[in-house]
């Protein structure tokens, strides 16, 4: 499958390294086309790399894993257009650094990043996942065994595929479907505490629902 991952950090260069591994044609996007990072995963991978429009226009499937202040701008650099009918799996959190740590929330609470997106790109099938939980653990959920992952969009059908994807790509068993974008609120809500977690933990760490029988 041809995969677009906006975004050259660490949750970027996770995401493409492990699909790239798994033999799928990746390619990376950024501001421009000569990012240095993006160049240099790009020569390790053997995927390729361009500008946020480039690899929009190349993937069949869009990760968003841009820093959550800048994703708007950066789906915007993409394009509507090449985003229209696309599964667009959005990693990003609405962290707010302004004020130093720990970090507070830029939306919330009655909104969320992923339906600012949703409404921004409104033909774009956005689904929020993946965001609750440290990059190396996205990829390879056997790090934390039987832990939880979750999606959640406004499009079914979307995240039925988002789901198989967890499952096939990332070693994720059993994803939990939480209906319309509105449940962003809470996922993304998580990370203040999150963070206080891992200053505290150091390890990876994830949520895991504990079900009555």
């Amino acid at each position: 499958m041809k995969i677009a991952v906006l975004g050259t950090g660490s949750v970027g260069n996770a995401i493409g390294t492990k699909l790239a591994s798994l033999g799928h044609e990746v390619r990376m996007g950024s501001r421009t086309a000569d990012n240095p990072k993006a160049a240099a995963w790009a020569a390790r991978t053997g995927g390729s790399h361009g500008t946020f429009a480039d690899a929009a226009v190349f993937g069949e499937v869009v990760f968003n894993c841009t820093t959550g202040n800048a994703s708007v701008a950066a789906l915007r650099a993409a394009g509507a257009d090449n985003l229209a009918g696309k599964v667009v799996i959005d990693v990003s959190n609405p962290l707010d650094f302004s004020r130093g740590m720990p970090p507070s929330l830029f939306v919330g609470n009655t909104d969320s990043l992923a339906e600012t997106l949703q409404r921004e790109f409104p033909a774009a099938r956005i689904v929020k996942s993946l965001n609750t939980m440290n990059c190396d653990l996205m990829v390879d959920a056997s790090r934390v065994p039987d832990s939880d992952v979750f999606v959640a969009g406004n499009d079914p059908a979307a995240r039925a595929a988002v789901s198989g994807w967890l499952r096939e790509w990332f070693g994720w068993k059993a994803p939990i479907d939480l209906g319309d974008l509105t449940a962003a609120r809470g996922l993304e809500a998580w990370l203040p505490l999150w963070i206080r977690l891992w200053g505290t933990l150091k390890t990876d760490f994830n949520i895991k629902v504990a079900r009555a029988r």
